[in-house]
């Protein structure tokens, strides 16, 4: 790896394409198994990032996938199973208990990272067997937390010595270097990587991040029964008032039945984070990690020359 960071998986934004190019540039490429909107869409997604990757004939960086292990996932089973098939080196498990994927993934010498927004889920996954924490925290998109990072950081630290990853707010390599610091293995980065070339996000959305700033954003519960960070702009041309948002609805993460329901919502409301303000252009993503590179070591030598 170049770089402790983790293209962090993102609803609809993540695919091969941004998965492969995050690990050929360095970093750990991850996508939502909910992005391939059928199993046999998703196989071929594994099928092709897996063969990528391993054609290079130079060491990549390791790719990951995220599951979600919600009681109304009813296609995880199906998930899991191409999972077996193509073995990523790490699972991320999402919005339910690690356990489903923890076996399966421990069999063939895979890593089970849980997503986790406060410390009773924290203690809960590491009492299931996870190998490691990704702590979401204040400032992330997507379906974000409300933990500082650096209060997170220090307050798992005392529960476990596994590897933790931490996002929320972070889009530069200086956050990065911070949050080495503070006592994170990785840095979870998402909201950095909407505007790349290889995401999966419309030109549109791509336009909408590089425009807008931190109060364009807001966290509401009102779409998808967990609090997620919107871009106020998508929600005005959605029909939404952000002023005045409805009330949040059942939680319902079943993707099989998604994909029919849900689809065109979704691809019209759109998401970011606190690091919105760090991006100024759509761009490779070979190019967004050269930068994050030279902004980490800049950082990683500021700490080092006021601590001489």
């Amino acid at each position: 790896m170049r770089l402790p960071v983790v293209a962090a998986p993102m609803f609809l934004i993540s695919g091969p394409d941004l998965v492969i190019a995050a690990c050929r540039s360095g970093i750990i490429g991850a996508f939502p198994t909910t992005n391939a909107r059928t199993t046999q869409e998703l196989d071929a997604w594994m099928l092709r990032i897996a063969a990528a990757l391993a054609e290079t004939g130079k060491p990549v960086a390791p790719w990951a996938t995220n599951v979600i292990t919600h009681s109304t996932n009813q296609r995880l089973p199906h998930d899991l199973e191409l999972v077996a098939r193509y073995r990523p080196p790490l699972v991320i498990t999402a919005l339910g208990s690690p356990k489903p994927a923890i076996e399966l993934v421990h069999s063939y010498g895979g890593i089970v990272i849980a997503d986790v927004v406060n410390l009773t889920l924290a203690k809960k996954a590491i009492d299931a067997g996870a190998d490691g924490l990704a702590c979401v925290s204040a400032g992330a998109g997507g379906h974000t937390g409300f933990i500082s990072p650096f209060a997170f950081i220090s307050a798992v630290r005392r529960l476990t010595d596994g590897l933790l990853i931490v996002g929320g707010g972070i889009a530069d390599g200086y956050g990065v270097a911070g949050a080495i610091a503070a006592g994170a293995d990785l840095v979870y980065m998402g909201t950095r990587f909407i505007a790349t070339h290889e995401s999966l996000a419309t030109d549109d959305y791509k336009r909408m991040v590089v425009e807008s700033t931190l109060d364009d954003l807001l966290v509401s519960a009102s779409i998808t029964g967990t609090p997620a960070t919107w871009l106020k702009p998508s929600l005005r041309r959605a029909g939404y008032d952000p002023e005045h948002m409805p009330e949040k609805p059942e939680r319902n993460y079943d993707s099989s039945q998604q994909q029919q329901v849900e689809a065109k919502r979704w691809r019209d409301l759109w998401s970011a984070g606190q690091g919105i303000g760090a991006i100024r252009a759509i761009e490779p993503m070979s190019a967004v990690v050269d930068s994050l590179a030279n902004e980490y070591q800049a950082g990683l030598a500021r700490v080092a020359a006021l601590t001489r």
